[in-house]
C-alpha cells in the first residue's frame, strides 16, 4: 500500500495550537496514523462534501484524501461541538 503525504491547512495548524495539550498527543497520533491508511475503520463521509471525518475522543478531524496523488489534506480540526457550524 502507498504511504500517504499529510498535509495541513494553515487554519487547520491554527486550531491544533488551540486544543488542550493533554488531548493534542492522541490527535497527532491519529492525523500520522492516515499516512498508512487514509480511510480507517470508524472513518465517515461528510453529506454534501467531498470531505471525511474522523473521532478521537472529543474533537473531529475533517479532511480530504487525494488518490490519485498520495495526498491527505487536513481541513478542519475542532471539539465535536463546534466543528460543524459554519
Amino acid at each position: 500500500m502507498a504511504r500517504y503525504r499529510i498535509t495541513i491547512k494553515k487554519s487547520a495548524a491554527k486550531e491544533l495550537e488551540d486544543i488542550p495539550r493533554k488531548d493534542l498527543t492522541k490527535i497527532v497520533k491519529r492525523i500520522r496514523s492516515l499516512g498508512r491508511n487514509p480511510r480507517p475503520r470508524g472513518c465517515q463521509k461528510l453529506s454534501g462534501q467531498n470531505r471525511l471525518r474522523i473521532r478521537q475522543g472529543d474533537y473531529r478531524i475533517v479532511y480530504s484524501v487525494d488518490d490519485k496523488d498520495c495526498v491527505v489534506d487536513i481541513v478542519k480540526i475542532g471539539h465535536r461541538r463546534e466543528i460543524y457550524r459554519l
